[in-house]
């Protein structure tokens, strides 16, 4: 008998805790401007803020992909964040002056995709 309760109070917790974690995560897709590889890694790299999970940039549709904690992070503070690195990031603009230090090649107002 005792088993049986053991068995259904870890079922119970096993699916409170995963009901938990599906609470807590969001994920969403963003515009974010870039041309090239090296536009991939700094957006992925200024995108995985504390909370954030998963973050692929993709430079043909350039959406961001990003998986995070909603309890640690937001969609605002990641865009705002990948706007500091220089990249538009949805409705945040990149200042002019962090746009300025990209590279020459990531200059993506104006060089194409490469």
């Amino acid at each position: 008998m005792k088993s049986i309760i053991t068995i259904i109070i870890t079922i119970f917790l096993a699916a409170n805790i995963s009901l938990y974690a599906q609470e807590t995560t969001s994920s969403a897709s963003v515009k974010v401007d870039g041309v090239c590889g090296q536009c991939k890694k700094r957006i992925e790299n200024a995108a995985y803020l504390k909370g954030v999970k998963y973050a692929e940039w993709n430079k043909n549709s350039q959406m961001l992909k990003v998986v995070y904690n909603n309890t640690k992070t937001t969609l605002e503070q990641i865009e705002n964040n990948i706007a500091k690195a220089g990249h538009n990031a949805g409705d945040v603009k990149a200042k002019n002056e962090n746009y300025k230090k990209l590279p020459d090649c990531c200059a993506y107002k104006e060089v194409k995709t490469h």
